[in-house]
């Protein structure tokens, strides 16, 4: 697993939602989509963050997902009506949050965290191709060292599209 001293970053103040938490003079670490590739294992047509806009080691990470038309999904999801699957933006969130997760010293090098559950998840407004999806996830809370339960919501142009709780589980890779 890389980390991000492994990465070339960036450090920034950027004001988001995410500066009403408690993140008084801390500064916020900038991913590019390669340093995202070193964090996660996803890949095209899976790998739905961009970039990384804010990132606070152990609490939260703020994403982008510019969606366009040329996405895989919107053929069929609806002919006419191009709407992103819900289900594509809960798993936008989740690896937002795992860009978190895989920074946690506690959790070993070499594993793999997968879903655990999804509460209260709720879709506000829909997410069409030109928007731009601001996602962000908050630790909540770290049990027995394999599993993580965050706190995600979805935005598009300050308007709410999406929320909920994901919970996570450490498997080994």
């Amino acid at each position: 697993m890389a980390t991000l001293t492994d990465a070339d970053t960036t450090t920034t103040h950027l004001e988001t939602d995410a500066d009403q938490l408690d993140t008084d003079d801390q500064a916020a670490t900038v991913l590019a989509v390669e340093e995202i590739h070193r964090l996660l294992p996803h890949r095209y047509p899976f790998s739905l963050v961009d970039r990384v806009i804010r990132y606070i080691p152990g609490k939260l990470a703020v994403g982008i997902k510019n969606v366009t038309f040329n996405e895989p999904h919107f053929q069929g999801h609806f002919p006419g009506r191009p709407i992103m699957p819900g289900v594509l933006i809960v798993e936008a969130m989740a690896q937002v949050g795992g860009v978190v997760l895989t920074q946690m010293p506690e959790f070993p090098e070499n594993g793999l965290f997968m879903f655990a559950g999804i509460d209260k998840v709720r879709f506000r407004r829909p997410v069409v191709p030109g928007d731009q999806l601001i996602m962000t996830v908050e630790l909540l809370s770290i049990k027995r060292r394999r599993f993580g339960k965050m706190q995600g919501q979805a935005m598009v142009d300050g308007q709410l599209a999406a929320e909920g709780e994901l919970m996570f589980s450490l498997v080994d890779a």
